[in-house]
């Protein structure tokens, strides 16, 4: 094949998109459908796994025409996906036995905290990398093993199979022929040894879930089989597989140990590469696995903001600000510099590494010259100082990892404003590299099915496709910076429970 196509497969929270590229990494097209949300109890939320499933063919189906391609030239397929969000399903008929628990949802909080007063919580990290939480799959499998009739019974008999999303999507798209995921996904389960790289029996035990309804743990650039030819015109092979935040490390060429990546989305997700050693945190971060390839495995530091671009989007609706983003910006460049109006959008709690549910937001400092052009200024900037939390504790947690001159690659809404960019320069102190192409998490899912299907030699060539970047270097002096940080962790102190 003189030019190969890879076809990524971008399955998300609230859309399933599909994206053509060529083996230089450029975009050639893209589709995409949205994604219906249920909220059928306060704190749950589920997606109808079989339109998941229609929507991925589809779009994928869709981009190639748009390329006025043919899947002839689509050398590989690859799979990034929300992460966490469950399916259980009948193995020989292929039905989910509920809809699928999406990663948002809390309703296992209870088990949680029961697991956490139990002392069990340490021995949790230690073995996954992770905490006790709702957000991760295990418990949530568990609960439907429990709560739909028969379920457990049916899978400790071996008829009913279970996994994250790219697994249901590889099942389904291989006529149930390959029962698999990839290591990033497993490591969010609260069922994978991150350290063996295996299933975790103790974990099985502790969380009542039966491996044997668990996938095959392959490479990020295994053979996950091929797609049943009447789904597409003909069986393309998968050949990447990645949860979303390590697709786009990948996307965003973090390859590296002390190489970081943060997506600016409703939220923002920063992960920090660590090499072949997992870096245990005293932070409350996560350890995760950021990729497995030709069985080596490397791991990342996580830490996760819940309220990112929320806040600007608060700005509009709670501050009725018009105008959009754009608006909201403008208008915070042209605040007092110093004024010391600080908002903390704990609208949800905090995340990491407070992790404190209990706290809500609060707009501190506020004085009779204060106006919306302070506080709009104070939103994009806990945008920052949150992102230099997390800073500080993966600085603590793996001091070896930040060399002098560390940068750190941004994605996402936000990165599309240069001020925005320059203003998280400022306030972290580190050097922003921002992607001129945003869809680092498809590319990512791209690039791994590249090296698994041979158009790139490995993650070192593929890498070389990550989009070109515009630089920002920190331009505040240090006094002013550790000023605007000291009020800000005053603010924190304030808000938590």
């Amino acid at each position: 094949m003189a030019q190969p196509l890879i076809l990524a497969l971008d399955q998300g929270t609230t859309s399933t998109r599909a994206i053509l590229f060529d083996a230089k990494g450029r975009a050639l097209a893209e589709a995409g459908r949205p994604l219906e949300q249920f909220y059928p109890a306060d704190g749950w939320v589920e997606h109808d796994a079989e339109a998941i499933f229609q929507a991925c063919v589809d779009v994928m189906q869709e981009a190639v025409q748009k390329a006025a391609r043919t899947m002839a030239e689509v050398a590989a397929i690859g799979i990034t996906n929300q992460r966490e969000t469950v399916v259980v399903w009948d193995k020989a008929t292929g039905k989910p036995i509920h809809r699928a628990i999406v990663w948002q949802d809390r309703r296992t909080a209870a088990v949680c905290d029961q697991l956490r007063a139990a002392g069990q919580e340490d021995r949790v990290t230690e073995i996954t990398g992770l905490l006790l939480d709702p957000y991760f799959s295990g418990t949530k499998i568990a609960w439907l093993l429990d709560q739909v009739d028969g379920a457990r019974a049916r899978a400790k008999a071996g008829e009913l199979l279970a996994g994250t999303i790219d697994t249901w999507v590889i099942w389904k798209l291989t006529g149930g022929r390959v029962h698999a995921s990839d290591a990033t996904n497993a490591s969010r389960t609260l069922l994978f040894d991150i350290r063996r790289q295996a299933w975790s029996e103790e974990m099985s035990t502790m969380l009542d879930v039966p491996l044997q309804i668990m996938p095959q743990v392959l490479d990020c650039t295994g053979d996950f089989g091929a797609t049943e030819a009447g789904l597409l015109g003909r069986a393309i092979p998968i050949r990447g597989v990645a949860g979303d935040q390590q697709a786009a490390l990948m996307g965003q060429g973090c390859i590296r140990p002390g190489e970081m990546k943060a997506t600016y989305g409703t939220g923002c997700f920063l992960l920090l590469n660590t090499g072949e050693t997992p870096a245990p945190s005293r932070s409350r971060l996560l350890t995760t696995v950021a990729a497995r390839v030709g069985g080596r495995t490397t791991y990342a530091l996580e830490g996760a903001i819940f309220i990112a671009g929320a806040a600007i989007q608060w700005l509009g609706e709670g501050l009725n600000i018009a105008g959009g983003p754009q608006a909201a910006e403008r208008l915070a460049a042209s605040a007092r510099e110093g004024n010391g109006v600080v908002l903390v959008p704990a609208f949800t709690g905090l995340g990491a590494p407070w992790w404190d549910a209990g706290a809500r937001g609060a707009i501190l400092g506020l004085t009779r010259d204060s106006g919306l052009a302070e506080i709009a200024q104070a939103a994009f900037d806990a945008c920052a100082l949150q992102t230099r939390d997390l800073i500080e504790a993966m600085r603590a947690d793996a001091p070896q990892a930040f060399q002098a001159g560390a940068e750190m690659r941004i994605d996402g809404g936000m990165s599309r404003s240069a001020w925005f960019s320059q203003r998280l320069a400022d306030l972290t102190g580190v050097g922003v590299c921002r992607a001129t192409y945003q869809e680092t998490t498809a590319l990512g899912a791209a690039l791994f099915a590249g090296v698994g299907a041979g158009v790139y030699a490995d993650v070192a060539e593929a890498a070389n496709s990550r989009p070109k970047t515009e630089a920002f270097a920190p331009a505040m002096d240090d006094l002013r910076r550790q000023a605007a940080y000291t009020r800000w962790l005053e603010a924190v102190r304030r808000v938590r429970t």
